[in-house]
């Protein structure tokens, strides 16, 4: 069996996963106190996400910081490694 994957930035996963939950640049910046300017730059891989920005957009996004930060990462992998 095959397994398909695709392959995210770090701005890719938080741009994903701020419109699954259907929420603009800007709500996003009201609810995390994050620069709409700074989020864009995010999600186009401009500048890094960073651990502390990380948590912030997580809190707001319901999902791990992890999840953010480590989009690509594949533990049956990296646990054989």
């Amino acid at each position: 069996m095959f397994k398909k994957t695709v392959n995210v930035s770090t701005g890719e996963s938080v741009k994903i996963l701020r419109e699954l939950q259907e929420l603009s640049q800007n709500e996003l910046a009201d609810l995390t106190s994050i620069p709409q300017s700074t989020i864009s730059a995010i999600e186009n891989d401009r500048i890094k996400l960073g651990v502390e920005r990380a948590k912030v957009l997580a809190r707001a996004l319901n999902c791990h910081p992890a999840v953010l930060v480590f989009p690509g990462w594949d533990v049956e992998r990296e646990s054989a490694a």
